[in-house]
C-alpha cells in the first residue's frame, strides 16, 4: 500500500472528505477535510483512484468497528483480539500499519461522526462493488461475535449498515449464519419471539420446564416412547434458555 508512506509522512494532504476525512485529520493533525478546488487537485495528484479506494476502506473499517464495539459500553479482550487478527491475517498489515489502524480506531471511538455517517460514505465509494460491501458486513459480524454472542444493540447497528448497503434481510441472514447460530429456533423452542421481554421469556421457560420435567412426566405413567420425547424436549428447552440468556446477558 504505497499510500501508507504518504500517510505517515503527512504528505497526502486532503485525502478524504466527509466524516472519514475528519477522522483521518484528527488522527494525524492535518486538515484532511477541506473541500476547495485547490485541495481536490492536490488530492488527485497524490492519490490514484486505487489508493483513494484503499484509504477509504482502511479508515472506514476501523472507524465503523470502533463505533460497533463501543455500543455495549465495554470493549472485550476478545473483540480487540479479533480486530488484531483481522489486521494481521486478512489485511497483512505490518506493525507500523497496525499502529495507524488502532490510532484511527481510538480516534473514531470518541468522534462526533456516527456509525451511519461512516457507513454512508463507505457505500458512496463502493456501491458498485458488492463484494467489498459484503466484506464489511462480514468483518462487523465477526468482531461482534468474538466475545461469544451478538448483542441486540450490536445487531441493530450492523442492520443499519445492511440497509445502507442495500442488502436484503435474507442476504444478511446468510452472512450471519457463517458465525452465529440460528437464534430463531431457540426462541421457537421457548414459544417466544425475539421481541419478547426477558421477563416474558423467563415466564415461558418456567412453564415449559414444569410441563416437561422428567419427574412430572414419569408420575403420569405415560408410554415409554413419550418419556424419551419428553426428556429430549426438556433438554432442548434448557439449551434454548441458556443460549438466549447468554445472548441477552440476564440471570
Amino acid at each position: 500500500m504505497a499510500w501508507f508512506g504518504k500517510l505517515i509522512g503527512g504528505t497526502i494532504g486532503f485525502a478524504l472528505g466527509g466524516p472519514l476525512g475528519a477522522i483521518l485529520g484528527t488522527t494525524f493533525g492535518h486538515a484532511f477535510d477541506s473541500k476547495n478546488e485547490t485541495d481536490n487537485r492536490y488530492k488527485e495528484t497524490l492519490l490514484s483512484s486505487g489508493e483513494q479506494a484503499q484509504l477509504t476502506f482502511f479508515v472506514a473499517t476501523f472507524s465503523m468497528l470502533a463505533k460497533l464495539v463501543k455500543i455495549d459500553k465495554s470493549i472485550s479482550k476478545e473483540e480487540i483480539d479479533s480486530i488484531e487478527k483481522f489486521m494481521l491475517h486478512d489485511l497483512g498489515l505490518n506493525p507500523e500499519s497496525r499502529r495507524i489502524a488502532m490510532n484511527i480506531f481510538h480516534t473514531a471511538m470518541d468522534s462526533k461522526g456516527t456509525f451511519r455517517d461512516f457507513a454512508e460514505q463507505f457505500y458512496g465509494e463502493f456501491q458498485s462493488q458488492p463484494q467489498l460491501l459484503e466484506l464489511m458486513i462480514d468483518i462487523l459480524i465477526r468482531v461482534s461475535v468474538a466475545d461469544g454472542f451478538l448483542s441486540e444493540d450490536e445487531e441493530n447497528l450492523i442492520l443499519s449498515a445492511v440497509r445502507t448497503f442495500k442488502f436484503t434481510e435474507e442476504e444478511y441472514r446468510k452472512f450471519k449464519s457463517r458465525y452465529v447460530k440460528d437464534f430463531e429456533k431457540y426462541f421457537a423452542t421457548l414459544k417466544s419471539k425475539r421481541s419478547d421481554s426477558n421477563d416474558q421469556i423467563k415466564k415461558r421457560y418456567r412453564k415449559l420446564v414444569l410441563e416437561y420435567h422428567p419427574d412430572k412426566i414419569a408420575s403420569k405413567g405415560l408410554p415409554e416412547e413419550f418419556m424419551k420425547f419428553a426428556n429430549d424436549k426438556f433438554r432442548e428447552i434448557q439449551e434454548a434458555y441458556e443460549v438466549i440468556k447468554k445472548e441477552r446477558r440476564f440471570g
